[in-house]
């Protein structure tokens, strides 16, 4: 009887910068990056390198890719609430965040 042993790979990074070991060609794109980034005013220009054996369609890696991104957009959704939230309360209610060393019991 033949085993079979499924074999896969996936290694996903993402960059914001050359780093230290990068050659000219490389540096030079994210000097253009950073340059398009400063017209634009805002935004931040991400590089993501994904290499998955046995291969995965583009749309299934696009498609993984857009969901990961909704699932960020909510995080920072809910971390923008929860400073808005205690933005309130620092103001409502200061004597609550004053330093331990100062706070009255």
């Amino acid at each position: 009887m033949k085993v079979y042993k499924p074999e896969w790979r996936c290694t996903f990074s993402v960059n914001e910068g050359a780093d230290e070991s990068a050659g000219w060609k490389e540096r030079i794109a994210w000097r253009l990056r950073e340059f398009a980034d400063r017209l634009e005013g805002n935004g931040r220009t991400l590089k993501i390198d994904c290499d998955v054996t046995p291969e995965v369609s583009q749309e299934d890696m696009d498609t993984c890719l857009g969901k990961g991104f909704a699932v960020t957009q909510n995080l920072l959704t809910q971390l923008a609430h929860q400073a808005a939230c205690e933005d309130i309360m620092r103001d409502a209610k200061a004597e609550l965040f004053e330093e331990e060393g100062n706070a009255k019991y």
